[in-house]
């Protein structure tokens, strides 16, 4: 039975418990083969996290180079600035196994960081959407764009606080808002920082939130009658990790005359690479090799289709004069997104320039007076007879 046709029919309570564990009875899921690669893939990872959970640190260690900068420290003048989210994509060229991946970072710079992260929500929300909807109107035209790049986000992680309690409801909500538009992974950042057994504790109270509130996270799935068994054990070792509890570390240091990724504490070393320290090394494998080809599968046959049902029911119902929608009804549609987005940027930025000019203002007027004030000084001086030395 071809997914691609079945999914879209689905009710929505039907189809959120599809999305939930990818796998029912009735439509089997494709059998996954391992070593089925191809030459040069085209992949995108969304990050998503508040500051301080180790997001950047993650993605450098990633992809073994300074992809993303580090955020600068707040100043007292500016640390009661709100900054709003904002959506930076990053394109870098790896190498896993012998296949090229041209990887899409999308980070994520300021999600969490406010009181009222409604907006940040629907950014994200937002910037996804898009990407389905330049799929829909591509798809959608007469004549193809031979250079149409398609940005669709096939995983995302979401980086947890570690916390050592429960789920905060930004993160309940931030995942079961995301999780009917892209693959969800949940990660643990800064693992380190917990003991083994507080870790432990933590990841099994993540699980059981996820599973309370009907969270439909990635969790490997696998179909007993049609994957073989070492792609069942697999993935069963995979979902037993969720969520992945990871070190990130941009340094090297010398364990044995061998350089190890690791961060030094005082009562020693948590390695970066080392699967009794940290999950690092299972995550980057599962997203960038072993189940790469499923999570982008998904993501066309499964979200994206069933996005573009629901885009499609929506404006067939909006007018019920028109029987189909016109290619040049969508791409004018999109067309209208992308303007909409700019105009947005284009705001955010005249806000930046005024506060800039308002702060220069403000530091001339400080010099103004501190000029005013040094020649009333010496003016005085003079009257009495005095240098600014205050010689005669």
């Amino acid at each position: 039975m071809d997914l691609a046709n079945v999914v879209p029919a689905l009710f929505p309570l039907e189809r959120d418990v599809f999305l939930k564990s990818h796998t029912t009875p009735k439509m089997p899921l494709p059998t996954r083969r391992r070593g089925n690669k191809v030459k040069g893939v085209q992949f995108t990872v969304m990050v998503v996290g508040a500051s301080g959970n180790g997001r950047t640190t993650f993605v450098n260690t990633l992809c073994e180079s300074e992809v993303l900068p580090h955020k600068i420290l707040d100043t007292p003048d500016n640390a009661h600035a709100e900054e709003k989210v904002r959506i930076k994509p990053v394109s870098v060229e790896l190498e896993e196994e012998g296949v090229r991946i041209a990887l899409t970072i999308v980070d994520t710079p300021g999600f969490g960081d406010n009181i009222d992260n409604e907006f940040a929500f629907q950014e994200i929300v937002n910037y996804l959407e898009r990407q389905y909807d330049d799929i829909l109107a591509e798809q959608s035209r007469i004549k193809r764009n031979p250079r149409f790049r398609d940005n669709r986000v096939h995983a995302l992680l979401y980086f947890i606080a570690p916390t050592g309690h429960h789920l905060r409801e930004m993160d309940v909500e931030l995942m079961r808002r995301l999780s009917p538009r892209v693959n969800v992974i949940p990660v643990i950042g800064r693992a380190d920082s917990l003991t083994v057994s507080e870790l432990r504790a933590f990841k099994k109270r993540v699980m059981e939130d996820i599973d309370h509130y009907d969270i439909p996270v990635y969790n490997f799935p696998y179909d007993v009658e049609e994957d073989d068994e070492e792609t069942i054990q697999e993935n069963m070792e995979l979902r037993a990790l969720l969520p992945f509890a990871v070190i990130g570390s941009e340094e090297e240091i010398d364990v044995n005359g061998e350089p190890v990724r690791a961060r030094i504490y005082p009562w020693g070393i948590a390695e970066v690479d080392n699967p009794d320290h940290s999950d690092f090394q299972r995550l980057r494998g599962a997203i960038l090799s072993s189940h790469l080809a499923d999570l982008k599968m998904l993501t066309e046959d499964v979200l994206y289709e069933t996005y573009r049902t629901e885009k499609l029911s929506r404006s067939v119902h909006s007018d019920i004069r028109d029987s189909q929608i016109l290619p040049e009804e969508l791409a004018n549609q999109s067309v209208r997104l992308k303007e909409e987005q700019l105009r947005r940027d284009e705001e955010k930025l005249r806000e930046i320039e005024l506060k800039v000019q308002r702060e220069i203002n403000e530091k001339r007027q400080e010099l103004l007076a501190k000029e005013e004030s040094l020649r009333n000084l010496e003016s005085r001086l003079a009257a009495q007879g005095l240098g600014m030395d205050g010689s005669y």
